[in-house]
């Protein structure tokens, strides 16, 4: 049965490694029907929007997503909803994509490239599951308006609504706990409860979920301390569920224990499997169009998807061995370089997990 893919390459870098995890992908001889949309800042120059009617309509109708990276500071002036990030924020809702999986895995060839000593950092291998569709990200009301009062009243202020429903609250921890039992069974929640109501909720919730699930070690933890503890003591660290705000800024954070964020793949995905598979990095327009930007991340993404919405976990597999092969003979993109190592473009990299494949 063949399946449909949405390649999204978008802007800045994303062309360039879009194009190798192509490359991997066709040469496992699958039966896919892959099409091409453009999508962010691409998008906004060709239709005057970063999510076109047809670009969305192809997401929609497709089995998965693979997503390239959008912006570029060229349109940082642009209305808010015209600017190329509003088209990943458009899918995400859209398509339903509640739930995303972050990996963080340092692999043992790049433990020298981590922001932590290797005695520290050796061995991570962390799921930041993050829900993506609630959250003061979408809450409302939200905008600029007068203060009507206080010390301030009369002057400009912005502001957000932190929300979550239950059911929200409920979904994305099931799906904690479900990782969690194919992994090292601990979960941790990470919350703001001592400050924000919506933190409270959260927390009272997991909880009431983990009795579900007796076999899962479930701990609670603090935004601000789960920063501090992964840059202390990562590896204590098993799946890390939280909410939109939180695993945004915790997943980056993490991504630097790894060597570089130019190694994380990421999904998003919706209740029916379908999901969204991108790189975690951004779309670098400062190295644009020089192939020097490292493609593994996507290529790791698309393997993904390939175990998550295509049901095909062996490719999967033999994509993330070929990544391994590809590092224990010394190729380095510039953001992973070492002394000693063989630094190679993007292009030679895409060949080089090409070659390892076969």
């Amino acid at each position: 049965m063949t399946q449909k893919i949405a390649v999204l390459p978008g802007d800045g870098i994303g062309a360039e490694i879009i194009e190798q995890a192509v490359r991997v992908l066709k040469s496992l001889n699958l039966p896919l029907e892959i099409e091409h949309a453009p999508v962010g800042g691409t998008a906004y120059d060709l239709h005057g929007h970063p999510l076109p009617p047809a670009t969305l309509k192809l997401a929609q109708e497709s089995n998965a997503v693979l997503f390239g990276a959008v912006g570029d500071w060229k349109y940082d002036k642009l209305p808010r909803e015209h600017r190329p990030e509003q088209a990943i924020l458009g899918l995400r809702k859209a398509l339903g994509l509640f739930a995303n999986f972050r990996p963080a895995i340092l692999y043992p060839e790049l433990a020298n490239a981590s922001s932590l000593k290797p005695e520290v950092v050796s061995g991570l291998d962390i799921l930041i599951l993050r829900e993506l569709t609630g959250d003061i990200y979408f809450g409302s009301p939200r905008g600029v308006r007068q203060a009507p009062d206080g010390p301030f009243a009369g002057s400009r202020e912005g502001f957000d609504t932190m929300r979550y429903a239950e059911p929200e609250i409920r979904r994305i921890a099931h799906l904690g706990f479900q990782a969690a039992q194919k992994r090292q069974r601990r979960l941790c929640s990470v919350d703001k409860a001592n400050v924000l109501e919506t933190s409270q909720l959260w927390r009272d919730i997991v909880t009431e979920i983990g009795k579900e699930y007796p076999d899962i070690a479930l701990s609670h933890m603090y935004v601000d301390n789960a920063a501090m503890q992964l840059v202390r003591a990562p590896r204590d660290f098993d799946v890390i569920v939280t909410g939109n705000l939180f695993g945004d800024i915790l997943s980056d954070e993490a991504s630097m224990l790894t060597g570089s964020i130019g190694m994380l793949p990421s999904a998003s995905l919706n209740a029916s499997g379908q999901g969204l598979y991108e790189p975690s990095h951004g779309s670098a327009p400062d190295i644009a169009g020089k192939g020097v930007a490292n493609p593994l991340a996507t290529i790791l993404s698309a393997a993904m998807m390939l175990r998550y919405s295509l049901n095909q976990p062996a490719q999967a597999d033999r994509i993330e061995q070929a990544v391994r092969k590809v590092l224990q003979q010394g190729l380095r993109t510039a953001d992973i370089f070492e002394a000693g190592m063989t630094k190679v473009g993007t292009s030679a990299m895409g060949d080089a997990v090409l070659k390892a494949l076969a």
